[in-house]
């Protein structure tokens, strides 16, 4: 096994259930729309997107300050997107990020620093559009 430590990024989008149930086929596309801005963001700051599911990305990035301009660059570039729809409408992101030790396995990362705690702190702590970054990242 090949253990590392990463700075993990996590991302999901607040009320994408709602959004979904209002209109699947707009949340849909306009999710695929989002994530390839995500995606985009994550690659020019050296970061890999190692795991998504639904609305979820698990990315690592090899620093904890590109994770966290990474995820300043996307909440920005995001609001701006986002203004076009009414705020019942918006994907608002929630990003949390911080620092663990981690075993990667196929691609994936895994382990207690790959992302689970990050994932429930972004529905504990985080309002819409914002983020979370863990004591170990300050």
């Amino acid at each position: 096994m090949k253990r590392k430590i990463a700075a993990i990024f996590a991302a999901d989008i607040a009320g994408y259930s709602r959004l979904v149930a209002e209109d699947e086929e707009e949340t849909l596309r306009r999710l695929a729309s989002y994530r390839q801005v995500i995606d985009d963001f994550i690659a020019k700051s050296s970061g890999r997107i190692f795991n998504t599911a639904g609305d979820a990305v698990l990315a690592e990035f090899p620093s904890a300050v590109e994770a966290v301009r990474c995820a300043i660059d996307i909440q920005e570039s995001l609001r701006t997107r986002n203004m076009a729809y009414p705020p019942s409408r918006q994907m608002a992101f929630r990003i949390g990020i911080t620092i663990g030790d981690v075993v990667e396995r196929d691609g994936d990362l895994l382990g207690d620093g790959a992302g689970v705690d990050v994932v429930g702190l972004l529905g504990a702590t985080c309002g819409l559009a914002t983020g979370v970054i863990s004591s170990l990242v300050r």
